[in-house]
């Protein structure tokens, strides 16, 4: 494939890259520089094999930068109270039925994960989803989730408790659920119904 064509798709994942470096480094500068930094890397080296998607392969090699950055860079420490909204537990209450625990809400049936998370439309819906979580909420489910930082280097970092990264979390996923049973396994969702992204 002659290089231009190549150049041309990895371009075409800039902005998606661009969003996910935003969100953890929350710097719009420093964000571009990494994602330059990914695309030059996927154009210099040889890495990518077809095993997985270009978008997946990519977000692979901007993980690493990114998280290359959070461990060198020093920046000022987040303020306590920017989380005091998304880290009280007691607002979890409302989830369960007293006294047992039990899903007041079960989850609804999401048929075969599996085939869904092949389209890669469900990965564009996972992102819309993402969008819609508060800012520091969203950001600490990526450093867990997709960069895999340990939980001990993500309370150093955002200097926060377990505690609150365990409330954080957990209000991350139940919210990505409702966003994706709403938009994508619900009865009118992508999944079922393949109806374009709002």
């Amino acid at each position: 494939m002659p290089a231009a064509d190549i150049a041309d798709q990895l371009e075409s994942h800039r902005s998606y890259l661009y969003r996910v470096a935003k969100l953890q480094l929350r710097d719009d500068a420093l964000a571009e520089d990494v994602v330059q930094e990914t695309l030059l890397a996927a154009l210099s080296g040889s890495g990518f094999s077809g095993k997985s998607s270009l978008k997946t392969w990519l977000t692979g090699i901007l993980k690493h930068k990114i998280v290359d950055v959070i461990r060198r860079k020093q920046r000022e420490p987040l303020l306590a109270s920017t989380f005091d909204d998304e880290c009280d537990i007691e607002d979890l209450d409302g989830l369960f039925r007293s006294p047992f625990g039990a899903w007041d809400s079960p989850p609804a049936d999401w048929g075969d994960p599996e085939q869904a998370l092949n389209r890669s439309q469900f990965f564009d819906m996972m992102d819309f989803c993402l969008e819609k979580l508060p800012p520091n909420t969203a950001r600490v489910f990526v450093m867990r989730e997709v960069l895999e930082l340990e939980s001990e280097e993500i309370c150093k970092e955002l200097q926060i408790t377990a505690n609150n990264l365990w409330v954080i979390l957990y209000r991350a996923r139940m919210s990505l659920r409702e966003c994706l049973e709403l938009n994508w396994f619900g009865e009118n969702g992508a999944g079922t119904s393949k109806r374009p992204l709002p």
